[in-house]
Order: structure tokens, then C-alpha cells, then sequence
């Protein structure tokens, strides 16, 4: 037990600078970089249950681009922290918007608590949605409406 909660929280002692690890690019690219459907796994930090969903993070580069397997590693680093979904979305959307400086970052979340499923309401079949809008997603109805539309489902 002891093992799998160390497992579980071990995003607490990740270096975020260390797990970049330098892996920013400076490109001739200005159109909008998305990476969807990222799984991830992370503890409610109130009643220490699981809660699990997808992730979508977006950006618009200004003049560098952050490795593409970067970002699943940084929503694991976050979500391996006893969490609350609301404060997960910011931290990955600020920490891109930190490295990089884009002229924009999206992140949404969608998650199952069981929480919510297992004690309370006992809703089996909720989800919760949260998302962090930053710079041009934030002020351009056009381009947040473009990437909304870009991860919606079929």
C-alpha cells in the first residue's frame, strides 16, 4: 500500500524544468499545436479516491514549440499529486504558459470522480469538465471555438 501511494503521489518531487529537460524549440510555426485525449490518473485530495478522465491541452506558439511527449509527461506530473481537477487544469496550463510563452494555451478536462460515484451522490455516470484558457484562448471567441471544436467527440 505504502508503495502505491508513493506511486500515485509522486508528482509532488517532479523538477518540472528537469522533466522539460530542455526540450524547447524554436520554430517557423504559428498555427495552433493540440495534443487530446491524454489520459491521466490523480487522487482527490479530500477523500483521497481516484478521479481519472482525458486531458486536452492546446497552444498557440509564438516563436518556440515544447516537445510534443512533453506535454502527456507534465498533465502526468500534475495528476500524480493528491489534486483537485479545478487547480490540476490551471497548474498544466500555466506551467506551458511559463515555459514557452505562447500567445495562447487551452487546457480541458473531463473526469470521472469516484468520489462522486462511490460515497455522496453515488452518480455513477458524471463527468466532470474543467478547463483553463490562457492569452488568445482566453480573448478570441474564433480560436477557443476552434479548439473546442477540434476535441469534441464524433
Amino acid at each position: 500500500m505504502e508503495q502505491s501511494l508513493k506511486f500515485l503521489t509522486s508528482g509532488k518531487h517532479v523538477d518540472i524544468d528537469r522533466l522539460i529537460n530542455n526540450a524547447l524549440f524554436t520554430v517557423d510555426y504559428s498555427e495552433m499545436v493540440i495534443v487530446k485525449d491524454i489520459d491521466f490518473y490523480s487522487l482527490c485530495e479530500h477523500h483521497l479516491l481516484p478521479f481519472f478522465g482525458k486531458c486536452h491541452v492546446a497552444y498557440l506558439p509564438k516563436a518556440k514549440v515544447i516537445g510534443l511527449s512533453k506535454v502527456p509527461r507534465i498533465v502526468d506530473a500534475f495528476s500524480r499529486r493528491l489534486q483537485v481537477q479545478e487547480r490540476l487544469t490551471n497548474e498544466i496550463a500555466q506551467v506551458i504558459q511559463d515555459k514557452i510563452d505562447p500567445l495562447g494555451v487551452a487546457v480541458v478536462m473531463e473526469g470521472t470522480h469516484l468520489c462522486m460515484a462511490m460515497r455522496g451522490v453515488e452518480k455513477q455516470n458524471s463527468v466532470a469538465i474543467t478547463s483553463a484558457m490562457l492569452g488568445v484562448f482566453r480573448d478570441d471567441a474564433r480560436t477557443r471555438s476552434e479548439f473546442l471544436n477540434l476535441i469534441r467527440r464524433p
